[in-house]
């Protein structure tokens, strides 16, 4: 999961990229890069951060020109951050691309061969991003007979990228001279919106992973991006799109609504925060039916992005809603923090309970998902050391049983607290007196009620079904080796070797 920008505009963008970044934080904590561009000539800055450490007034000044990229990092398929791996990338040949990616590829080791005995490029990094900025040039090089761009040549070498890249993918790129270049995997898994201006006459186009970058920053969304398109916005300002992937089908990834995207997003014509407000009916229904035993005294969200299931879960259940946590926010977003030692540290710095909503009480306590049950541990002891006398546990996503190979950092089922446990067991783990999880279909609906044009979504993390149908033991296997060796050489603390993997 990583942030992108694009835009192109009658004025200066270094702002507007930077104000788009500020609002996708939430997507990427390891880096923060802007590209501009200006009469061919390209300005980068990136570096290693948060996008307000990266940036300063000087650094802001050079980044002149009306046209940019811009991305926010955060590391997949437990990939080791080195500060040459901060995004945008660029390759100089044939033409000036720089490039922004957010996803995974699932063929960068082959692609990479590829690019070194076949299309002579070299790789210097161990991003996929490279990858893919390799192999769009490759393919740019390929289909300009004259080294002149035009974008049915442009969308000819996209149709060519989709052929020979696997996995997920939403990305960004600018050709000096020409525009910036914006495309979707062919099963549209992660996602990408476009936002217009018009001012004085002209349209100003924007592109992003979410649409509140659009229209906090004064844009208004046009629409998605859709699963195999293209779309190019010429220096002049002109927008032109195209289908460039022959089967294409949109399958959002389904964890976007349930933790990643910002409750303020529209993601494919759904609403991030009536999809979670429908997770908290839905749960609200299934303790009604299923765990009318329960004698709950108040319903408290785990901040943030709990707080419209929490909300809604109450009010199905006719009991208290109360804001039992205060979040410290200048600590990040324990999922995506690189070492499972500092995640346990940060979750008690990063939360502090409220001891009053908790003394004496039957806690029902909301969560978006629970992943690897590091912080739902430590968040049910707070509570019984709070004075809760019973403590029940409330999951807005169903067991995360599976690998996710498409762009968010749980590559390995050892990681997974659920993976080979049942749901009594996962309670034992926790320490909660009771579990509840969400049903998969129950989810799906939850979405689905918001845009009910969402037939399928990329639901792998919790059944397994990897819908690019190339992923393998082997492949998961391979993954989880990796991590293994880094945790050895001291690169990252990752979990034992596991073996038992599902394709």
């Amino acid at each position: 999961m990583c942030g992108i920008l694009g835009v192109v505009a009658r004025s200066p963008v270094n702002q507007l990229l930077y104000d788009g970044l500020l609002l996708l934080q939430h997507r990427g904590q390891d880096a923060a890069g802007i590209v501009t561009a200006e009469r061919n000539r390209i300005h980068m800055y990136k570096a290693p951060g948060m996008v307000r450490d990266v940036f300063r007034t000087r650094n802001m000044r050079l980044l002149s020109g009306n046209m940019g990229i811009a991305h926010c990092r955060y590391p997949t398929a437990g990939s080791a951050f080195s500060s040459a791996e901060a995004q945008p990338f660029y390759v100089n040949s044939p033409f000036g691309i720089v490039l922004g990616h957010n996803g995974n590829l699932t063929n960068s080791e082959s692609l990479k061969e590829e690019m070194f005995r076949t299309d002579l490029r070299h790789i210097n990094t161990g991003s996929d991003s490279e990858v893919l900025l390799n192999v769009l040039a490759h393919e740019l090089e390929k289909a300009s007979v004259t080294l002149r761009l035009d974008p049915q040549t442009i969308f000819t070498a996209v149709a060519n990228v989709h052929r020979r890249v696997r996995g997920a993918y939403s990305v960004v790129a600018m050709i000096a001279g020409y525009g910036v270049l914006a495309f979707r995997d062919p099963f549209g898994i992660r996602p990408a919106v476009i936002g217009y201006n018009e001012t004085g006459g002209h349209t100003e186009y924007m592109v992003a992973s979410e649409s509140v970058a659009v229209d906090a920053n004064g844009f208004r969304v046009l629409r998605d991006i859709g699963p195999g398109e293209a779309v190019l916005i010429d220096e002049d300002g002109k927008l032109h799109s195209q289908q460039c992937a022959p089967h294409a089908s949109l399958n959002p990834c389904i964890f976007e609504y349930v933790y990643l995207a910002r409750p303020d997003s529209l993601i494919d014509g759904a609403s991030v925060y009536e999809a979670r407000l429908n997770m908290g009916e839905k749960l609200a229904g299934k303790i009604r039916q299923k765990y009318s035993g329960l004698k709950v005294d108040v319903v408290i969200p785990i901040p943030d992005s709990s707080r419209p299931s929490a909300l809604q879960l109450a009010a199905g259940l006719g009991v208290p809603y109360r804001e039992g946590f205060v979040k410290n926010r200048y600590i990040g977003r324990t999922f995506i923090m690189p070492g499972q030692a500092v995640r346990t540290q940060s979750v008690r710095q990063k939360l502090n309970p409220m001891a009053m909503e908790f003394a004496g009480k039957n806690v029902l306590l909301v969560d978006d998902s629970i992943v690897r049950g590091t912080t739902s541990r430590e968040i049910v002891q707070m509570a019984r050391e709070s004075g809760a006398r019973k403590v029940f546990f409330a999951s807005a996503a169903p067991p995360v049983r599976f690998p996710n190979v498409y762009g968010i950092d749980m590559p390995t089922r050892a990681e997974l607290i659920a993976a080979h446990r049942s749901e009594e067991e996962v309670a034992r783990e926790i320490g909660a007196d009771a579990l509840i999880y969400q049903d998969l279909d129950a989810l799906k609906d939850a979405v689905r009620r918001c845009n009910p044009k969402l037939t399928s979504f990329e639901t792998s993390c919790f059944d397994g079904y990897y819908i690019t149908g190339d992923i393998t033991a082997d492949y998961l296997r391979t993954i989880e080796t990796r991590r293994h060796a880094k945790r050895d050489s001291g690169d990252d603390e990752a979990p034992q070797l596991d073996l038992n993997l599902a394709a």
